[in-house]
């Protein structure tokens, strides 16, 4: 029986020249900035220099934090809190994609707090008094601008952990299609697949009677199946890019999870432990693992509702729940490999030098997953699997 609450409070503002409203909204929660952003991509496009246009144009005061890296590092998010501590800093603004974001997030949560920021991934601390955040999004991908998860890594420790609170949703987010023209095939392709595993890490997670919930997130799945290649092929076509960008932030904004009790995540688990140590984009990495672990769980419990996937979204016409899986299974591999990503490990030039290593860390808090547990000896399995 489905009994839930639901509460997404931030603002979207979506659609061309929407980035001219960005100071305003600042002011709504803060006067001194830390702008937050990556390498020069949102200096080419323009969007660096309109942005930091409104800040001067509106008295705002802010200071600078450039270079967070994909799989942002946790010796940025130390930066980002120094710079707000001794510039006394109220709010933050990322300009970028869900790296910036996350990083952001995490510097948010440890302006206030005593002790280190690496202690909320490791569960050594709860968010409390975060400062708060915008967004201007420049990929689809993550979803980080409509909820309060981050991702972060570690170097040092080889370890990328998540993190998250209700507290660190941003208060508003500026989703222009246009500053996503200049994503490559590479990353829009990445991007794609990211936005598609979100939706399968909720849509393949314990709940009952969640038709609504189900049928929404097979739509966004066909939303990525029709407008991914489209992006591909014509960069600067703004319904697919629209589409595309609207897709990733309901992907991961609750929507699809509402009704269930928990998500499945144990693939993002999983690939969180190959990027850690092999700096991997996220995206291609679970390209390479999702299908592989659909595949390692699916037995006669779970089979009904990877072939409800099949058939409702890759049309598969096949009576038999296990034969039709399977059929799902593979239309979801040749997917992935249609846009380019890679199929194996070994394709991404992965060893399979850590998979213990990987299969412990990604366990370290007990066995992971929902639609189906499992331990590190699992973990190996999969990874060797995807070799």
């Amino acid at each position: 029986m489905q009994n839930f609450n639901y509460h997404v409070p931030t603002k979207i503002l979506f659609g061309k020249d929407k980035v001219a409203d960005t100071a305003k909204e600042i002011k709504a929660h803060g006067s001194r900035v830390l702008l937050t952003y990556g390498g020069g991509s949102v200096k080419r496009i323009g969007l660096y220099d309109q942005v930091v246009k409104q800040l001067k144009e509106n008295d705002l005061f802010f200071v600078e934090l450039p270079g967070i890296q994909p799989n942002p590092r946790v010796t940025s998010v130390r930066d980002g809190v120094k710079l707000c501590r001794e510039n006394n800093i109220d709010f933050i603004l990322a300009i970028g994609g869900g790296s910036v974001i996350d990083a952001s997030k995490a510097i948010a949560a440890a302006v206030n707090y005593e002790g280190d920021a690496w202690d909320f991934p490791m569960q050594k601390a709860r968010v409390e008094n975060p400062l708060p955040l915008g967004t201007v999004l420049t990929l689809a991908a993550t979803g980080s601008e409509m909820n309060g998860n981050a991702v972060i890594t570690n170097e040092e420790t080889q370890e990328k952990r998540g993190m998250g609170s209700p507290l660190l949703v941003p208060k508003f987010s500026v989703l222009d299609p246009t500053y996503t023209f200049s994503v490559n095939q590479y990353h829009t392709a990445a991007g794609t697949v990211d936005i598609m595993s979100h939706i399968f890490e909720n849509y393949f997670a314990p709940g009952e009677g969640t038709f609504v919930q189900d049928t929404i997130a097979e739509s966004i799945l066909k939303t990525c199946i029709k407008y991914g290649p489209i992006a591909l092929e014509e960069p600067e076509n703004y319904e697919a890019r629209a589409n595309l960008l609207w897709a990733g932030s309901l992907a991961l904004n609750g929507l699809t999870l509402t009704g269930k009790k928990t998500g499945d995540w144990a693939t993002h688990g999983i690939e969180h432990e190959v990027s850690a140590i092999y700096d991997l984009t996220h995206g291609a990495g679970l390209a390479i693992i999702h299908p592989v672990w659909m595949q390692y769980v699916l037995n006669e419990e779970t089979a009904p509702k990877f072939a409800q996937m099949a058939r409702n979204v890759w049309k598969v016409e096949e009576p038999d729940d296990r034969k039709a899986a399977e059929k799902g299974i593979n239309a979801v591999r040749a997917f992935f490999n249609s846009l380019g990503m890679p199929a194996t490990l070994s394709e991404a030039q992965i060893p399979g030098d850590h998979f213990d290593e990987m299969g412990k860390k990604a366990c370290i808090f007990g066995k992971i997953g929902s639609f189906r547990r499992l331990d590190a000896e699992d973990v190996v399995a999969i990874l060797k699997r995807a070799l």
